[in-house]
């Protein structure tokens, strides 16, 4: 599944791009005047194939998984608050899920690897746990092979249930206590950044709390190099990264395999991103990122990807609370595209 899903992921037309740049012109406002919302809706053009762009029904999915790590003391939570965010994300008492609501953006909770048996069931709820929480990433790999291979195929299926269930674009979201740890970790290693420089307080640890997390990170690295020097990025992704990361991952790319707008939330899902990129480039087309995490190091992340994010609100969330905002500006533009009159049709001399 893998394999096929990341051939079927194809470079977007770039002459849909000058044709919905010269329909935009013709609209009545002066050239380029709507800045990045003309930007997004031709990307959104290419992605309907040069037809009328859509953006609705979106759809979140906020995956959540645990992590071996959090042994280390990494956050201030301890690792039930992941189950019991599940709980009351499906009991819909979550700001994802006032913000989802709010937006009118229909929202999935995935438990792609938390700690303890199976949730009860929900309509709400996609059960696809591949174990219950990864390993120790400071200390040995943090999953297998073969389990991080599973948890990206759970992505895809979740793209493809998506999309046949009439979806047209996916945002990403997780949850899970600890995992700024393995995300900065993986940003270190696709991206060649340093821990230092990027490492942050997650759920708000002090400086001497900063200082371990950081020499925690710096371990894993050192422990990881011979995988990170060959480059796999799958081997990167198992040694450094968590089910919900690599579930993301492959939500990502079974996402832009079948052309669908995807929105990606903060620091984590942007770590999901960069694994995913690191596996198949052409993700990128595909890719908007919703919000700048007040995180400290996302800055740099997004200046190595040279990415601008939609939002600028200093959140520092995560489960998809950004990506369920910025679904609106990609309406927004998708909208305008559509609906706003041109010069000749309004009957408006365009100055030329």
């Amino acid at each position: 599944m893998l394999q096929s899903t990341i051939a079927q992921i194809r470079p977007l037309d770039r002459a849909y791009f000058a044709q919905a740049q010269a329909h935009l012109d013709s609209q009545t406002k002066p050239k380029g005047s709507l800045g990045v919302l003309e930007r997004v809706a031709c990307r959104l053009v290419a992605m309907a194939g040069g037809k009328a762009p859509r953006v609705d029904p979106a759809r979140i999915y906020t995956c959540a998984g645990d992590h071996g790590v959090a042994a280390q003391g990494v956050s201030l939570f301890p690792q039930e608050v992941t189950r019991q965010m599940v709980a009351n994300f499906v009991m819909n008492g979550a700001a994802i899920n006032v913000l989802t609501r709010t937006a009118g953006v229909d929202l999935k909770v995935v438990d792609a690897g938390c700690l303890g048996g199976k949730f009860p069931d929900h309509p709400a709820l996609v059960q696809c746990k591949v174990a219950p929480g990864t390993k120790d990433l400071s200390t040995e790999a943090a999953m297998s092979r073969e389990q991080c291979v599973r948890a990206l195929e759970n992505g895809i299926a979740l793209a493809r249930t998506a999309h046949a269930d009439g979806i047209v674009t996916l945002g990403s979201g997780e949850m899970g206590i600890a995992n700024t740890t393995p995300a900065t970790a993986l940003f270190c290693a696709y991206l060649n950044l340093a821990p230092a420089a990027i490492t942050g307080p997650g759920t708000g640890l002090g400086a001497e709390g900063m200082r371990h997390k950081i020499a925690v990170i710096e371990k894993a690295l050192a422990l990881h190099e011979p995988t990170i020097v060959k480059a796999d990025p799958l081997e990167i992704l198992a040694c450094l990264g968590g089910f919900e990361i690599a579930t993301l991952a492959g939500m990502i790319l079974g996402g832009a395999s079948l052309g669908m707008p995807l929105v990606i939330d903060g620091f984590i899902s942007s770590s999901a991103y960069v694994a995913a990129r690191a596996i198949c480039p052409l993700v990128a087309e595909y890719a908007f990122f919703s919000h700048a995490s007040a995180e400290p190091g996302f800055a740099a992340v997004m200046n190595r990807l040279d990415a601008k994010p939609l939002l600028h609100l200093d959140l520092r969330l995560g489960e998809g609370t950004g990506a369920a905002m910025a679904i609106f500006i990609l309406r927004s533009a998708a909208n305008l595209y559509t609906d706003m009159a041109t010069f000749s049709a309004a009957g408006v001399n365009s100055g030329e």
